[in-house]
């Protein structure tokens, strides 16, 4: 059990579109749910000696016409792991054990990128006798709609010794349409079993539940033809497997969840299918790998969440490695992975529940710890997208981009109608060169990178002529409003001239590295100056009495460049461990809100463990307290615990943050040679 109770349940997590969790404590306590909340529902029926119970979903709340609610199994465990969920429900002598798993291996981005999730289930006896066990599970229409009126029709195939249900909306466009809060409705979900003597695959209708409640034979359903209307006729793909007799060794069976959505993503007029079709391979190669591949892949995943689990706990503690474990596949599966025209990796997330922009820098930045450490790659595909953008014709700024548009259409920017004063040139402009030099140091493609020295170069030039004492701008944390003299973001820009510094030396340029390092330690004098508020330092400047989370300094303790006051620093921890309330440090003195992944950067600032955890351990505390049952949500309440917005966001890598200062592979060192630092 996690010490954590997780304000949801990840079950299938894949990308934006493929993502499915449990909203609820128990499984059976809640229909299960598409991040953005909308039903996509499973159900899961085991009958033990001709009694049936329920241990997974709900039956819909007209299902009185069918047959009234089995009663739940008892749920006697949850446990959340980086990759993997596990359940446990026991009933009438029989333990069944499900795990959800969801292989993103961050080294293997065939695998990651691959549509495909696990559901293995186990019965075993507990009571020492033999039992009679029938298992049924279904998957609705729900899966490939964005709107329950809308219809699907579906079809059944064999794949050698595998069997797979295959159901689509009536109408196949691809990327029809871009927002937030909506589900793909393009594409095909399949759910799949291997076949055996004891299975039986079939498309039909809820109604498949009531047969099967009853013992009776399951009939299929024509859904080739006719199209049904998911709300109305309810369509299901189902699986029904005979388990026979079972003691004590207990009997298994695998499920795998798959979805191909045809193209993934428009990145400007191109349209692109996902990473693992960049091959040739198609869903049904792709679902045929993921049996054959199902237990090396499992056992890569335990040894994956064995290892995270004990770094983390070492880094700082348990607590901490159980929110890292929470937020691993949310933040990952917040994006999408494709290749370009000339087979270049793209790793674009969306902005979910907010706007849905795509591929946003203030929304990549604060990802970007968790890919530093395992697949710094990924990294280089956020910034090769907004590189694109920006030396297109259709940028006219001197500053970066905030966005490439709207998930999942990439043709240019949306945020703020590209109106100046909704812009971030200093958040956005920073954030990039943290981005680049950063990739860099964590073994990314320093070619690629430093090919753009030309576009760094002009947005170094902007940072250090408006960073210091920035206009009044929005930054990432746009959702308090425009700020004049934003320290923290000042901050960024002296990270950001520093970041420029380090291009440089990788360059082997030690002249004007030397020169930017000059300007970026001037800035951050001068920034000292400005900032001081006594024991702490100001929200912005000229406003005594007011102070804020500065997260951005924490590159400054990762360069080791010292720009900044280690007794400043210190200062600053303290204060944030004075100003704590029960769920968290509020993010400044203007409200009692937080947000979840810049106080990680915030609390790794501190020099003992005790102060992180300290800072770190009302996160966990705001997650099992919530009253908001959504996928970990990154801005809340420091007083209440209520989700004040977003969910399921990118955001989460952050997290990793104190991860990534431990291993030390940020480390700058200026008297070390170009050739020594190519060298680690």
């Amino acid at each position: 059990m996690n010490a954590i109770r997780p304000s949801a349940v990840p079950l299938v997590t894949v990308d934006p579109y493929f993502s499915v969790w449990s909203f609820a404590d128990r499984l059976t306590d809640d229909h299960t749910r598409h991040w953005t909340g909308q039903r996509h529902g499973m159900v899961g029926l085991i009958r033990i000696d001709g009694s049936v119970f329920r241990f997974a979903g709900q039956v819909e709340p007209n299902a009185e016409r069918y047959y009234p609610e089995p009663p739940a199994m008892e749920q006697t465990g949850l446990r959340v792991t980086a990759l993997s969920t596990f359940y446990t429900f026991e009933a009438s002598g029989v333990r069944l054990n499900l795990r959800f798993a969801s292989p993103l291996l961050l080294d293997d981005l065939d695998v990651l990128s691959r549509p495909a999730s696990y559901l293995d289930l186990e019965a075993q006896s507990t009571d020492g006798r033999h039992h009679d066990v029938q298992i049924y599970f279904d998957a609705t229409g729900e899966w490939c709609v964005d709107r329950p009126q809308q219809r699907v029709l579906g079809e059944r195939s064999d794949i050698g010794d595998l069997v797979s249900l295959k159901l689509g909306h009536e109408i196949q466009e691809p990327l029809n349409r871009s927002g937030d809060d909506h589900r793909i409705d393009w594409g095909y979900f399949y759910l799949n079993a291997e076949q055996d003597g004891g299975t039986t695959a079939l498309l039909g209708t809820a109604a498949l539940r009531k047969a099967f409640a009853r013992g009776e034979a399951l009939q299929a359903e024509d859904l080739s033809a006719a199209p049904r209307v998911v709300r109305d006729d309810q369509p299901v793909a189902a699986l029904a497997f005979d388990c026979g007799s079972v003691n004590g060794e207990g009997t298994r069976r695998r499920i795998v969840f798959a979805y191909d959505d045809v193209y993934a993503m428009e990145y400007f007029g191109d349209r692109l299918e996902a990473y693992w079709k960049r091959s040739g391979m198609d869903a049904r190669t792709m679902i045929e790998a993921a049996f054959a591949e199902h237990d090396a892949l499992i056992e890569r995943c335990d040894a994956f969440d064995r290892q995270l689990s004990e770094e983390a706990s070492g880094s700082g503690g348990e607590r901490y490695a159980e929110l890292l474990a929470l937020g691993y596949r949310q933040a990952i599966a917040a994006h999408k992975l494709v290749a370009d025209a000339e087979g270049k990796l793209l790793f674009l997330s969306k902005e979910c529940y907010s706007n849905g922009c795509l591929a946003t820098v203030d929304v990549s930045y604060p990802s970007i710890p968790l890919f530093l450490l395992y697949a710094p790659e990924l990294v280089e595909g956020m910034i090769r997208p907004i590189v694109k953008y920006a030396r297109s014709g259709d940028w006219p700024f001197d500053f970066a981009p905030h966005d490439i548009g709207q998930y999942p259409l990439g043709n240019g920017q949306v945020y703020g109608e590209n109106k100046l004063e909704y812009q971030m040139p200093v958040e956005e402009s920073g954030n990039m060169l943290v981005m680049a030099a950063s990739t860099c140091l964590a073994g990314g493609d320093r070619e690629y990178i430093l090919a753009q020295t030309d576009l760094w170069e002009a947005w170094v030039r902007y940072l250090i002529e408006y960073g210091l004492d920035p206009e009044n701008q929005l930054c990432t944390d746009d959702f308090a409003g425009h700020l004049a003299r934003n320290a923290n973001l000042s901050v960024k820009a002296v990270m950001g001239v520093a970041s420029f510094s380090i291009l440089k030396r990788l360059q082997g340029d030690e002249a004007e590295a030397q020169r930017y390092m000059d300007i970026a330690r001037d800035m951050a004098g001068k920034w000292s100056e400005l900032a001081d508020d006594g024991d702490h330092t100001k929200l912005a400047f000229g406003q005594d009495g007011t102070w804020s989370l500065k997260y951005n300094l924490i590159w400054d303790t990762l360069y080791g460049t010292g720009l900044f006051d280690s007794d400043m620093i210190r200062r600053e921890v303290s204060w944030y461990k004075e100003k704590r309330n029960a769920y968290g440090t509020p993010l400044d003195s203007r409200a009692d809100y937080t947000k979840s992944d810049w106080l990680v950067w915030a609390a790794s600032l501190a020099d003992d463990n005790a102060d992180f955890a300290e800072l770190v351990a009302p996160i966990g505390e705001m997650l099992s307290k919530t009253q908001d049952r959504v996928p970990f949500s990154d801005w809340t309440d420091t007083v209440t615990a209520r989700q004040i917005g977003f969910q399921h966001r990118s955001v989460l890598g952050g997290l990793f943050m104190k991860l990534l200062k431990d291993r030390g592979t940020m480390r700058f060192e200026p008297s070390r040679s170009t050739q020594a630092f190519s060298e680690r």
